[in-house]
C-alpha cells in the first residue's frame, strides 16, 4: 500500500482538464485517506487535481503524488472550489465539520467515515453488493451523499446472499474480529505501545481503547473509548439490511476486539434447513470478490489478506450439525473500504459533465 497517487501539477484557476475531474480527500494522512489516494491511482480514476486536506497536526507532511510532491493543506471551505468529488476518510467529528462546504461548492460527496448516514438523500451503498443482487442504483442528477457500506456489512452481504443459492438459510451466528486499524493509526499505534510495554513490565497507554488490547480479546472498551464496540457492531448490522435487502438471511453478531493490527476476520456459522454440500456451497461462494484458496496454500488470516482487494475464506463442515457450516473469512478492512469509495464516485461519475470548471 505504497503507490503513490497519479496526477498532474496544474494552477487550480486555469487548469485545462479536458475529459478530467478534480477530486480531495479530507483525512488525507489518515489509513483511510492514504488507501483511497492509492485506488485512485491503481483505478486510473480520470482526475486531473487530487488535493490533499487534513487537520492542523498533519499540515505540511509532504506525500508523493506521481513524479511530483505536494504538502497536506488543510481544510478550508475555498478548497472545495471546482472539486467534483470529495472522500471524506478522517473521523466523523471532521467529516460534520466540512462536507457542508463541499456540498455546497458542487462537489459529490462520498463518506467513509458514517457521519452522513443519517442526512437526507443519503445513501449507504456497496457496489459489489448492488452487482450481486443485480439492482445497481441509476445515476441520480442530484445525488445526496454516498455513505460507503462497512467492510464487515459487504462482506457478510456478498456471502450470505450467494449461500441462499445453495439452499434456505435458518441460522446465522458471526464473530467478527476487530482490528486495531479501525481506529486509524492512533489505534495501530497505542496496540504497538502496549505490546512493547508489556514486555518490558511499563504502564500501558490507553488512550485510545480505554483498555488493554495487546495479548488480550476483549467484548468492550474502557468507558472513554469512543465509538465502543456496540455502536460499531450496530452500524455493521445497520449497513447490511440496507445493502443486502429485506429477504436477506438475518445474522446474529458479535464484535470483539482483537489484539491485531490489520483486516478482519470472521467467523460464520451457516445452518441450512436441509444437509449441506459443502462442495456446492462453496462453488457458489467463491467468484467475484471472493476467493477460496486451494488445497496446499495457506488459509485465509490478516496476512494472507493485507493488501488483496478480495475476501479471502475457507468453508469447514460441522461434524455435529449435518445441516451446519463453518465459515472462516480474512478481509484487508482498509483496502474494502477505498475500493467501495472509488467505485461510488466511478457509479457518480456518470452525472458529472467533464471538460469544464464545475
Amino acid at each position: 500500500m505504497t503507490e503513490p497517487v497519479k496526477t498532474v501539477s496544474v494552477p487550480q484557476a486555469v487548469a485545462p482538464r479536458g475529459n478530467l475531474y478534480r477530486a480531495a480527500i479530507v483525512g488525507a494522512a489518515s489509513l483511510k485517506g492514504k488507501e483511497v489516494a492509492e485506488m485512485l491511482n491503481e483505478r486510473n480514476f480520470p482526475a486531473v487535481d487530487i488535493r490533499l486536506l487534513d487537520d492542523d497536526e498533519s499540515l505540511g507532511k509532504l506525500e508523493a503524488m506521481g513524479d511530483e510532491v505536494t504538502f497536506i493543506q488543510r481544510v478550508r471551505a475555498d478548497q472545495f472550489d471546482h472539486v467534483d468529488f470529495t472522500f471524506f476518510a478522517a473521523d466523523q467529528a471532521s467529516t460534520r465539520k466540512s462536507w457542508k462546504d463541499a456540498r455546497d461548492a458542487g462537489s459529490a460527496i462520498i463518506d467513509l467515515s458514517s457521519a452522513l448516514e443519517n442526512e437526507a438523500g443519503a445513501s449507504v451503498r456497496s457496489l459489489w453488493v448492488e452487482r450481486e443482487r443485480g439492482q445497481v442504483a441509476p445515476p441520480d442528477l442530484q445525488p445526496g451523499p454516498c455513505v460507503t457500506a462497512h467492510p464487515v456489512a459487504i462482506t457478510l452481504a456478498l456471502l450470505l446472499l450467494r449461500a441462499r443459492k445453495a439452499g434456505a438459510v435458518r441460522r446465522v451466528v458471526v464473530s467478527v474480529f476487530e482490528p486495531a486499524s479501525e481506529h486509524g493509526q492512533r489505534g495501530m499505534d497505542e496496540l504497538h505501545q502496549q505490546t512493547v510495554n508489556l514486555l518490558s513490565f511499563q504502564p500501558l497507554p490507553k488512550d485510545v481503547f480505554d483498555a488493554q488490547v495487546a495479548f488480550n480479546m476483549i467484548s468492550r472498551y474502557g468507558e472513554k473509548s469512543n465509538p465502543t464496540l456496540d455502536s460499531v457492531e450496530s452500524r455493521i448490522l445497520r449497513h447490511y439490511e440496507k445493502i443486502a435487502g429485506s429477504d436477506a438471511p438475518r445474522p446474529s453478531l458479535l464484535l470483539l476486539q482483537a489484539p491485531i493490527f490489520h483486516g478482519h476476520a470472521l467467523a460464520i456459522f451457516i445452518e441450512m434447513n436441509n444437509t449441506l454440500d459443502v462442495a456446492a456451497l462453496s462453488q457458489v461462494l467463491s467468484g467475484d470478490h471472493v476467493v477460496i484458496p486451494a488445497a496446499g496454500e495457506d488459509s485465509p488470516s490478516n496476512v494472507s489478506a493485507a493488501g488483496q482487494a478480495d475476501i479471502q475464506l475457507s468453508v469447514k463442515s460441522d461434524p455435529a450439525q449435518p445441516n451446519g457450516v463453518w465459515l472462516w473469512v480474512a478481509a484487508d478492512n482498509l483496502r474494502i473500504a477505498a475500493l467501495t469509495a472509488v467505485d461510488c464516485a466511478e457509479s457518480m461519475a456518470a452525472t458529472r459533465p467533464t471538460g469544464k470548471i464545475q
